[in-house]
C-alpha cells in the first residue's frame, strides 16, 4: 500500500514538473480535473451529474469520472408500464417496450408520468413477418403467425408463433388410394408430395402447372393401371378427380385477380377465373364443356379471399372410366330408360366427351340459391365424316361388285393379276358391306365381339392381297424382258391363297387367343386402344405400307431404266408406262390411305380425318377404275357385251313383233 502511495505521489510531483502544466486557470480552478467533471477550486473537481467517481470530491489527476447506469436495478428510475429503461451517456431515457409505442409521438421519455405507452397492431400495420401461408393474429405487445385453413405448421414448428411455417395439407392428403397398387400412380404421387414439400404460395402458379403436367403425362402413358381390374380403375379415376379438384382448389387462392388458360400435349386443358367478390356472372369455356354461373355461388359465406371458379378438360380420364356404370337418382334413371329405351336396353353407357372436371372456391355445392349451366359437345361425332363414310362406302360396295363380276366373266384377261384383283376386290366388299351394317350393333357383347374380329380379319385380309399385289408388280417390272411368264405365275399361285388368307387368319387367332374381351368397344364393333391392342392392327398396317413403299421404290427404278433404253416398239413402250402408272396406284390408293389414320393427331387430326375417310370410302372405285375402265382388254370386253345385250334387245323386240303379226293373221276375219 505504501508503495502505491509513492508511485503516485511520484506521478503527481512528474505531472507538476511538466514544462506548461500550470495548476490553476485564471479562475483559481484546476486545469487537470478529468473528463466529465467540474473545478471545485484550484485542489479540487466534482463529477458531473450521470457520472461518478471514487470519492466525491476528486483532489489527484489519477481519478475518472464513470457513467451511472440509472436503469440498474437499484435504480430510483421509474419508466411505468410497458416501457424500459435506456441507459445512456451521463443520463438515460424511457422508451416503449417492443409491441407498443407512444401515443405523444415522442421516441422518449424521462419519467412515469411522460408515460403515454400503448399496444400497437402489428398485423394491421404491417410489421410482422408472417409470410402468405400464415394469418396475423394481434396479442397484447405482440403478435403470432397462425397456418391457413387447409395449412397445417411443418413437422417440429409449433403453430401460433411468429416463426411458424405452414405447409398445405392437400398435398398430404392427396396419396394413392388404399389397395390399388401401381408404380405408375406411386410416381406421379411422389412428384405430388415433392411438390407439396417445396411449395411457397408465391409459386402457385408454378405448382399447378406442374400438377397438371403430371397428370398429363400419366394419363397418355398409363402404364401398369391399364392391367388393374375395371373397377380399380375406376376408383383411381375418381380419387385423382377429387384429388384434383381439392388442391387446385386451394392453390388458385394464391394467384392474382383474372382469368388464366394452360394446355397440356395429352389434351389436359385448365381454365380459372380468380376475382374478388362481384355480382356478375361468368363463363368458362373448353374444346367440349362451357360452364355458366353466378359469381356470388363461387364464394362461401364467410369465407375471406377472392372467389375461383375453374373448369379441368382431361380426355386421358376416359381410359380409366371405360364401361363405369351410370348413377343417377332413382326418378332421373328411369326418365332417362323411357326416353333412350332403345339405346339403354342391353348396352353400357358410352362416354362421347371428355371428362370435365368444375371446382368453385364454395365447395358446398348441395344447396345453391342459382343453377350452375353445363353444355358439352360430343367428341367423335361429326355428321358430315359420317355422311362421306356412308356414301363413299355405298358407291364402293356397287363399284366393288361390278370390278369382281368383270374379274369373273372376262375371259380375256383372267390370268394370276386378275386372280388377285378377285381377291382384294372380295375382301374389300366384305368388310365394306360388313361395316356399314354391323359396326354400330353394341348392343349384344358376345355379338359385337364376333363382327369387330370378322371386321379385323377381312381388313387385313384386305392388306394382305394389297401387299401381294405389290409383290406381283415388283415381279412383272424385274422381268420385263422375259417372253415366258410362267415361273412368276407359278410362284405367284402357290404363294398367295396360303398368304393372303392364312396370316391375316394367324395374327387374328392370336390376338383373340390372347385377348379375346378386347373385342368390341362400347361405341364401336372394332378393336379396343387399351393396353396396346389395337397395335394388333395397326402394326401390320405399318409393316405393309413399309414394304409397299420399299417395292414401289424399287419397281420405279426398274421402271425408269427400262424406259430409258426402251427403242421405238410402241407395245412395250405402253406397257412400261401401264406398269408404272400401276405402281404408283399401288402406293397411293391401296396402302398410303391407311397411313392416314395413324396420322390423326395434333393440330391436324381433322384434316387428316377428313382425307383418310375420302380416299378410303372411295377405294372400290379406284379400284374399278384403275383395273377396270382404264384397262383397254376391259373396256372392249364391255363393249362387246354392250353389243350383245342391244343385239339381244333387238332380236327380242323383233320376236315380239313377229309374234303380235302372227297372232292378227290367225284372228277370224268379220263381216258387217
Amino acid at each position: 500500500m505504501g508503495g502505491r502511495v509513492f508511485l503516485v505521489f511520484l506521478a503527481f510531483c512528474v505531472w507538476l514538473t511538466l514544462p506548461g502544466a500550470e495548476t490553476q486557470d485564471s479562475r483559481g480552478c484546476a486545469r487537470w480535473c478529468p473528463q466529465d467533471s467540474s473545478c471545485v477550486n484550484a485542489t479540487a473537481c466534482r463529477c458531473n451529474p450521470g457520472f461518478s467517481s471514487f470519492s466525491e470530491i476528486i483532489t489527484t489527476p489519477m481519478e475518472t469520472c464513470d457513467d451511472i447506469n440509472e436503469c440498474a436495478t437499484l435504480s430510483k428510475v421509474s419508466c411505468g408500464k410497458f416501457s424500459d429503461c435506456w441507459n445512456t451517456e451521463g443520463s438515460y431515457d424511457c422508451v416503449c417496450s417492443p409491441g407498443y409505442e407512444p401515443v405523444s409521438g415522442a421516441k422518449t421519455f424521462k419519467n412515469e408520468s411522460e408515460n403515454t405507452c400503448q399496444d400497437v397492431d402489428e398485423c394491421s400495420s404491417g410489421q410482422h413477418q408472417c409470410d402468405s401461408s400464415t394469418v396475423c393474429f394481434n396479442t397484447v405487445g405482440s403478435y403470432s403467425c397462425r397456418c391457413r385453413p387447409g395449412w397445417k405448421p411443418r413437422h417440429g414448428i409449433p403453430n401460433n408463433q411468429k416463426d411458424t411455417v405452414c405447409e398445405d395439407m392437400t398435398f398430404s392428403t392427396w396419396t394413392p388410394p388404399p389397395g390399388v397398387h401401381s408404380q405408375t400412380l406411386s410416381r406421379f404421387f411422389d412428384k405430388v408430395q415433392d411438390l407439396g414439400r417445396d411449395y411457397k404460395p408465391g409459386l402457385a402458379n408454378n405448382t399447378i402447372q406442374s400438377i397438371l403436367q403430371a397428370l398429363d403425362e400419366l394419363l397418355e402413358v398409363p402404364g401398369d393401371l391399364e392391367t388393374l381390374p375395371r373397377l380399380q380403375q375406376h376408383c383411381v379415376a375418381s380419387h385423382l378427380l377429387d384429388g384434383l379438384e381439392d388442391v387446385l382448389r386451394g392453390l388458385s387462392k394464391n394467384l392474382s385477380n383474372g382469368l388464366l388458360n394452360f394446355s397440356y400435349p395429352a389434351g389436359t386443358e385448365l381454365s380459372l377465373e380468380v376475382q374478388k367478390q362481384v355480382d356478375r356472372s361468368v363463363t368458362l369455356r373448353q374444346n367440349q364443356a362451357v360452364m355458366q354461373l353466378d359469381w356470388n355461388q363461387a364464394q362461401k359465406s364467410g369465407d375471406p379471399g377472392p372467389s375461383v371458379v375453374g373448369l379441368v378438360s382431361i380426355p386421358g380420364m376416359g381410359k380409366l372410366l371405360a364401361e363405369a356404370p351410370l348413377v343417377l337418382e332413382p326418378e332421373k334413371q328411369m326418365l332417362l330408360h323411357e326416353t333412350h329405351q332403345g339405346l339403354l336396353q342391353d348396352g353400357s353407357p358410352i362416354l362421347l366427351s371428355d371428362v370435365i372436371s368444375a371446382f368453385l372456391s364454395n365447395n358446398d355445392t348441395q344447396n345453391l340459391s342459382s343453377p350452375v349451366t353445363f353444355t358439352f359437345s360430343h367428341r367423335e361425332e361429326d355428321p358430315v365424316l359420317t355422311v362421306i363414310t356412308y356414301m363413299g362406302l355405298s358407291v364402293s360396295l356397287l363399284c366393288l361388285l361390278l370390278a369382281a363380276l368383270t374379274f369373273l366373266l372376262c375371259k380375256a384377261i383372267q390370268n394370276t393379276s386378275t386372280s388377285l384383283h378377285l381377291q382384294l376386290s372380295l375382301c374389300l366388299f366384305l368388310a365394306h358391306l360388313l361395316f356399314l351394317v354391323a359396326i354400330d350393333q353394341t348392343g349384344h357383347k358376345v355379338l359385337c365381339s364376333i363382327i369387330a374380329g370378322t371386321l379385323h380379319y377381312l381388313y387385313l385380309a384386305t392388306l394382305t392381297w394389297m401387299l401381294l399385289e405389290a409383290l406381283y408388280l415388283f415381279l412383272t417390272a424385274r422381268n420385263l424382258t422375259v417372253v415366258n411368264y410362267s415361273s412368276i405365275n407359278r410362284f405367284m399361285k402357290k404363294l398367295m391363297f396360303p398368304v393372303g388368307y392364312g396370316v391375316p387368319a394367324v395374327t387374328v387367332a392370336i390376338s383373340a387367343a390372347s385377348r379375346p374381351h378386347l373385342y368390341g368397344t362400347p361405341s364401336r364393333c372394332w378393336l379396343q386402344p387399351e393396353k396396346g391392342f389395337i397395335w394388333g392392327f395397326l402394326g401390320p398396317v405399318c409393316a405393309i405400307f413399309s414394304v409397299n413403299l420399299v417395292l414401289f421404290l424399287v419397281t420405279l427404278w426398274i421402271l425408269k431404266n427400262r424406259l430409258s433404253s426402251l427403242n421405238s416398239e410402241v407395245s412395250t413402250l405402253r406397257n412400261t408406262r401401264m406398269l408404272a402408272f400401276k405402281a404408283t396406284a399401288q402406293l397411293f390408293i391401296l396402302g398410303c390411305t391407311w397411313c392416314l389414320g395413324i396420322l390423326q393427331v395434333g393440330p391436324a387430326a381433322r384434316v387428316m380425318a377428313y382425307l383418310f375417310t375420302i380416299i378410303n370410302s372411295l377405294q372400290g372405285v379406284f379400284i374399278f377404275l384403275v383395273y377396270c375402265l382404264l384397262s383397254q382388254q376391259v373396256r372392249e370386253q364391255y363393249g362387246k357385251w354392250s353389243k350383245g345385250i342391244r343385239k339381244l334387245k333387238t332380236e327380242s323386240e323383233m320376236h315380239t313383233l313377229s309374234s303380235s303379226a302372227k297372232a292378227d293373221t290367225s284372228k277370224p276375219s268379220t263381216v258387217n
